[in-house]
This record gives structure tokens, sequence and C-alpha cells, in this order.
């Protein structure tokens, strides 16, 4: 694949205190959006303003869709996905992921999502030390294995999310036993020194890189990188990604709190690195072709 595929990831959890440019209504999300597939991004990922922990037990499909029309109407063949609240006592899995399956089923989802293990959240202090706090992004085996599942029926591509090894292990069983359809990627999250939140999974290094790419060897399945609590695009590592065949997500929400960037100007600086290394941005349509996937009806 010669051309680089850009994703960007609008808001995530940060609120407009942090960063006032973060988009958090949906018509404010779709103009971002739009601004940003013009740079250069042809995958989209948002979060509506229900948190990933916590919450109400389900995802309202509501206000993804509202924003995913306005966005497909201008640009029918971008890829839309949406973040997913947390396992808890209070919620089931079905109910978790109950808003994927409805915007699935209203026709708005690009891609389907599957998290692939637990993630530790806590806020640090000056010495990078996390808060002895008990809260956690939880994610069982008996979530994932459903969510491949229902995700597999539904027949998309599957977004899949790598934030340690032992997640990337695990999806790989999966896709070794055929639960991927085509265009489905894996997604490596790196943590830059930690601002804000715990350190946790591997650093943006070669070597890093590399542990997770010999865990690929023998598997054809595209992948891309996120460099998670870094106040800006980190371009020696976004080279060493595209050199190596990856593909880059970047955005607000991969910013988090260390900073407060405009999301369109990120992703025009990746698509400028991306032009650099000789692998220009793909638009929407040629990233639905290089993934194998048909051309969004119109």
């Amino acid at each position: 694949m010669s051309g680089a595929i850009i994703e960007v990831a609008l808001n995530g959890g940060v609120p407009k205190s942090v960063n006032p440019h973060v988009p958090r209504t949906p018509a404010d999300i779709a103009a971002d959006a739009l601004a940003c597939v013009a740079a250069g991004a042809s995958i989209v990922h948002n979060h509506n303003d229900e948190p990933t922990i916590g919450g109400p037990p389900a995802h309202d499909p509501a206000p993804y869709e509202e924003t995913w029309r306005a966005v497909l109407a201008a640009e029918p063949d971008v890829l839309l996905y949406p973040t997913m609240r947390g396992w808890g006592p209070d919620t089931t899995i079905e109910q978790r992921y109950s808003h994927v399956v409805a915007l699935a089923e209203a026709g708005v989802l690009g891609t389907t999502i599957v998290d692939l293990g637990p993630i530790n959240v806590a806020p640090v202090d000056a010495n990078g030390l996390p808060e002895p706090v008990d809260v956690m992004y939880l994610c069982t085996f008996g979530d994932i294995d459903y969510e491949f599942r229902v995700a597999r029926h539904i027949g998309l591509p599957i977004s899949l999310a790598v934030f340690e090894p032992g997640h990337l292990r695990a999806g790989l069983a999966y896709i070794k036993n055929g639960f991927t359809p085509p265009g489905s990627m894996i997604k490596f999250f790196f943590e830059s020194a930690p601002i804000g939140v715990a350190a946790r999974g591997l650093p943006p290094t070669r070597s890093a890189l590399g542990a997770y790419l010999d865990m690929l060897d023998g598997f054809d399945i595209p992948w891309m990188a996120a460099v998670t609590g870094a106040p800006a695009l980190d371009p020696a590592f976004s080279r060493l990604v595209l050199d190596a065949g990856g593909h880059l997500s970047v955005g607000i929400e991969r910013v988090g709190r260390s900073g407060a960037p405009r999301n369109v100007d990120v992703v025009t600086q990746a698509a400028q690195l991306c032009r650099d290394c000789g692998r220009p941005p793909l638009p929407p349509a040629e990233t639905r072709a290089a993934l194998g996937l048909k051309p969004a009806l119109r």
C-alpha cells in the first residue's frame, strides 16, 4: 500500500476547559470532521458526551447518528466509528455494544470496534506517579468474545485497539480464527511521557514498534499507530511508522490533556509528513479501495 491512511480522533473525553478547540456538539463535531477530511483524514473517530467509565449503561446512538449523517452527506466514503463504555456491575456487554449495533443498522457506521483488554486510568503527579485510585476501563475476555462475534455478524471492518502486548495476543487469536472481516485494522497505542494519565503500554520508540511488528509476523492485516499524551505530532516516530508500512491516528483525543491543538492543524501536519515520506494521504474513496472495501452507496 503506497499511500497512507490518516485517522483523526476528534475529542475523546477532553473538555472545553482543557482544550477550547475540542468539538463537543454534533454540529461542531461534524464541521471539524469535514475540515479534517479536507486536510487529509479518511477515518474519523469521536465520542459523544457520555463517559466511557461509569455513566449510562449504554451509549445513546442518536448523537452519533446526527453527527455522522451530516458528515456522510458531504463525504459518503468516510469511515466513522464511536467509542464504548467500559465494564461495570451496572451494565452488560449487550448494553455496552448496543449503540454499535444500532449505528450499523442505521447505515452510518464505517467500522465496528473491539477492545482487547483492560486499561489502567489515573491522574499523575509532577513526578509521574499515578494517583492510587481504583479506576480502570474494564474489558473481560467474555466482552472481547462477544464483541468479535457481533462484529463478525455485522460484517463491517473492525478497529482493534491494542494498548498492551497482551491485547495484541488476544486479538491475533481471533484474527487467526477468521473473526475479522476485510478492511479490519489494528491500532497500536504508544504512551508518551505521562501527562494527565498514568504511564501504560509501550513508549513510542523503534524497539517498541519492532516488538509489535515481530508479533504481527505472519499476519496480513493493516495497522496504524497512535501516540497518546504528547502535546504535538512526533515526526521521528511517525516516520518510523510510515517507513514500516503503517498508518497514523492523530487528533485531540490522542493529545489528551497535554496540549490544546486544533484537529485540522494536527491532521495537516500528519498529511505533510506522509507526503514527505513518499506516502501521500489517501482520501476516503481511495482508503476504502486500499482496504478492499466497496465504495459507499450514493
